[in-house]
């Protein structure tokens, strides 16, 4: 897999592979920091069907399948909210055609 995206986050000296289990990272970025990730991301779409998202003590290895879920999301109570998600699913191995 050779589209790698670098996640920007702390300084630790182990990298771990995550490739079952759950995983969750949350970091702030500035503008120009969220502009350059999300190209990356956009990059390693056009290019390929996986991608590797890292950071500097961790990396999930993923080959994904299409389509790929786009969901926005807006709260506009209290304080307004702009979500949007990226959902990749797994790629499948082999066919889902099966004879029974």
């Amino acid at each position: 897999m050779g589209n790698n995206v670098e996640f920007p986050d702390d300084e630790r000296p182990e990298r771990r592979v995550i490739t079952d289990g759950f995983f969750e990272q949350e970091i702030y970025l500035s503008r120009t920091e969220t502009a350059g990730f999300l190209r990356e991301i956009a990059d390693a779409l056009e290019d390929d069907a996986s991608l590797t998202i890292s950071g500097s003590s961790w990396e999930i290895p993923f080959e994904y399948r299409e389509p790929i879920e786009v969901e926005i999301e807006f709260s506009g109570q209290r304080s307004s909210e702009l979500e949007i998600e990226l959902e990749f699913e797994q790629a499948r191995e082999g066919s889902d055609l099966r004879v029974e």
